[in-house]
């Protein structure tokens, strides 16, 4: 009689995403799930929606760097298993450097997306078009649980996007500043761009692709 017995397909290797942000989340999807991750597999990506007991981590830190790594470490304690997060913000030349870490809280409520763009283009009303520079930055943090007593590995890098801040909004996509941002070298909001588009020049998409191969490793 033949064998019918057939080995089980192994899973691809999970990453937990440590946010609950819907925009974020498809963006990092789209980053991340389209990479390799050396496996023969693409990376199966969960979302903090997997996890509905998993903490809110306060944003604490006085830099991107620190929030990320406070939420990567938080996460990836929580659920066991490894976890990529990130933060990321604008900063605005006339503003000196601000909302910064305070991007998505600027106007009080965190993830007020509109209340926020309102403040900031209420802050700029009087202010100078050379003054108008801006840049997005993000910076993304992986961290592997620990093993045995051995502690976690743990990664960071951090991109960055130039621009200028416009006085109304423009475009639909996105979310954020987007609708008041230009890239340096175009002319359309990153609001106004394609998915495709913005990934290959955000900051997101840059810090994401620079810690794909810490990924790849990690998931060895």
């Amino acid at each position: 009689m033949a064998d019918d017995t057939r080995p089980a397909t192994a899973s691809p290797p999970a990453v937990v995403l440590a946010t609950r942000n819907d925009g974020k989340l498809r963006e990092l999807a789209r980053i991340l799930g389209t990479e390799n991750s050396g496996h023969g597999a693409m990376v199966q990506l969960a979302s903090l929606d997997a996890f509905p007991d998993a903490p809110d981590v306060p944003e604490t830190g006085a830099t991107f760097e620190e929030n990320a790594l406070l939420k990567a470490r938080a996460i990836a304690a929580y659920t066991g298993m490894v976890a990529v997060a990130d933060d990321s913000g604008i900063c605005v030349d006339a503003l000196n450097g601000m909302p910064g870490v305070l991007s998505a809280r600027w106007a009080g409520g965190h993830g007020d997306d509109q209340a926020n763009l309102d403040l900031v283009l209420a802050q700029v009303a009087d202010i100078g078009e050379s003054r108008l520079g801006a840049q997005f930055v993000c910076a993304a943090a992986l961290v592997v649980p620990g093993s045995a007593g051995e502690p976690p590995g743990e990664w960071v890098v951090t991109r960055h996007l130039a621009g200028r801040l416009i006085r109304a909004r423009r475009g639909t996509g996105g979310f954020g500043y987007d609708p008041i941002f230009v890239p340096d070298g175009f002319e359309q909001t990153t609001a106004e761009m394609t998915a495709e588009a913005k990934d290959a020049i955000s900051h997101r998409g840059q810090a994401f692709r620079a810690l794909t191969p810490f990924i790849t490793e990690a998931l060895v």
